[in-house]
């Protein structure tokens, strides 16, 4: 049996040409990026090559590029560095930030919150996306950070970067934009954007986890997160993990010549997929849909049933997707993300995420279209026949 893997936006399988990249730097080459000897500046090329293939992704310039350990250390790397312990005018320096983002944005405002700053969440469209103006209306004196993401993770919805970018420039606040889930995905480039600060993982674009990079626009000041050696220009302490870079700089690089062609053919599965599903399902709906989304997103709504069991049952028949509703085991409240466009609590439960990516076919869409609505169905009888009153003689 062929598995099917529509979970793209939690991880993506590691391209070969990526690993062969890597391989070198796990054997023979395996100087510190740091020595000066052979060794390590052949490491140090490495790193530097990858460097320029990370920038030119997004239109950056090499030296603007810090590699970290993936998108969760440079998000608190740029929003702790910026925000850090300083005030205006003798107060809490202020966050705007939107109720959707990443927990490694939302859990890194409250954490600075309990501390040592004041944030404001914004709301958000039934389709996931932040009225712009609803930042400039936020902008306090004290503002010093502006922190929204480009494409989220659950629906796959695009915000108006280049809007609120203006805002925040007007405003003379450095701009933060996650943009995991969109690189590799959507075009990007922080000149046209204008960004302050951009986060990336090398995971969500066939490359190595445990590696990232964050954007950081020449002339912004931005405080370490990690202290110790003169890595990463003083901006990032520790040993360069040169294996995963280079892996990281090859991901890059194949997701820059193939994004547009790739683009349009995920797209079209996915846009199959939803309709075939809508068609096949009573009921069905798709979250966010009249709004840019990256290509390859789809988030479902399945009333009636339970999205975790939903999801344990479509993977013993060979298919592999999410929960909508961010809720591991044990947990009881249901997606923040589905929470925020408007959703009760039970239909954010019955949501799930299909995320696909290169390996996807025309075939895996077939089977998907197959598997998905007889699993729904089977569920929704169970459900149907435990709500029935039970009778006793």
């Amino acid at each position: 049996m062929r598995r099917i893997y529509f979970d793209h936006n939690a991880t993506t399988p590691v391209d070969p040409a990526v690993l062969a990249e890597m391989l070198p730097y796990l054997s023979g080459e395996y100087g510190n990026a740091s020595s000066v000897h052979a060794f390590g500046q052949a490491a140090r090329g490495a790193v530097e090559r990858a460097r320029e293939s990370v920038a030119a992704l997004i239109g950056a310039r090499p030296p603007e590029i810090v590699f970290t350990s993936g998108g969760t250390e440079s998000d608190n790397a740029a929003i702790c560095g910026v925000v850090g312990p300083t005030t205006r005018s003798g107060q809490l320096p202020h966050i705007i930030t939107t109720a959707i983002e990443h927990a490694a944005v939302l859990h890194t405002c409250q954490a600075l919150e309990r501390r040592t700053a004041d944030v404001t969440y914004l709301p958000v469209s039934s389709d996931g996306v932040v009225d712009p103006q609803d930042v400039r209306r936020a902008l306090r004196p004290q503002t010093v950070l502006i922190s929204v993401m480009h494409a989220n993770n659950e629906l796959g919805t695009l915000q108006p970067i280049e809007d609120i970018s203006r805002i925040a420039a007007e405003a003379g606040v450095t701009f933060h934009t996650d943009a995991v889930q969109s690189a590799g995905k959507v075009p990007l480039d922080v000149a046209q954007l204008g960004m302050h600060l951009l986060s990336l993982s090398a995971h969500k674009l066939y490359g190595p986890k445990g590696v990232g990079a964050l954007y950081v626009r020449k002339g912004v000041r931005l405080a370490p997160l990690m202290y110790g050696g003169h890595s990463e220009r003083d901006r990032r302490a520790g040993t360069e993990n040169v294996p995963a870079i280079a892996g990281f700089g090859k991901a890059a690089e194949i997701a820059r010549a193939h994004l547009a062609q790739e683009g349009a053919r995920i797209a079209a599965l996915r846009d199959r997929l939803e309709q075939g599903l809508l068609d096949r399902i009573p009921g069905a709906r798709v979250n966010g849909p009249s709004v840019p989304r990256t290509p390859n997103t789809c988030n479902m709504l399945f009333p009636g049933v339970e999205s975790e069991s939903l999801v344990i049952a479509l993977d013993l028949q060979g298919l592999a997707c999410s929960a909508g509703a961010a809720c591991s085991s044990g947990a009881t409240d249901p997606s923040h993300v589905l929470a925020a466009i408007g959703l009760s609590t039970a239909d954010a439960r019955a949501c799930v995420r299909l995320s696909l990516g290169c390996n996807n076919t025309d075939g895996d869409i077939d089977r998907a279209l197959e598997i998905i609505p007889a699993v729904v169905a089977a569920h929704r009888g169970v459900a149907a026949s435990q709500r029935q009153p039970v009778h006793t003689p």
